[in-house]
């Protein structure tokens, strides 16, 4: 169990799911190359999940404007993150390692300084857990 701010008690998190938006196409990309995403997706894939990660593809994360996006969801009680701007073909290793650092978290906040740089710089959004828990 993990004492909250108010005291009160959260239950173990849920499992930690990284989503890739498999549509992600850059502005000006070639229409008629692999997209982006899709290519995240297989070198992810193909690298293998941190332990207590899974991945998963998605038809669209509406991150267009940042594409190559994923996200971070991790249960009731963490936070999540989207991520956009990734290179497939630079960010595969940091993706890894932060996904890994989010999986060993009660509530999917690593501290600043331990984030990879990718999740330091390419944060599109940080969304409260559901049991977010208050001082009221």
């Amino acid at each position: 169990m993990v004492d909250d701010l108010a005291g009160k008690t959260a239950s173990t998190p849920g499992p930690v799911t990284l989503t890739v938006c498999l549509t992600c196409r850059r502005e000006g990309a070639d229409p008629e190359a692999a997209r982006p995403g899709a290519v995240l997706h297989a070198a992810l894939e193909e690298a293998g999940m941190p332990e207590g990660v899974r991945l998963r593809g998605v038809e669209c994360l509406s991150s267009c404007k940042r594409g190559c996006a994923v996200a971070l969801v991790g249960g009731a009680e963490r936070w999540t993150y989207v991520y956009g701007d990734l290179d497939p073909d630079q960010h595969v290793p940091e993706i890894l390692e932060g996904a890994a650092a989010y999986a060993a978290t009660a509530d999917g906040v690593v501290p600043w300084r331990e984030r990879p740089q990718t999740f330091r710089k390419q944060s599109v959004a940080r969304i409260p857990p559901a049991k977010f828990f208050s001082e009221e």
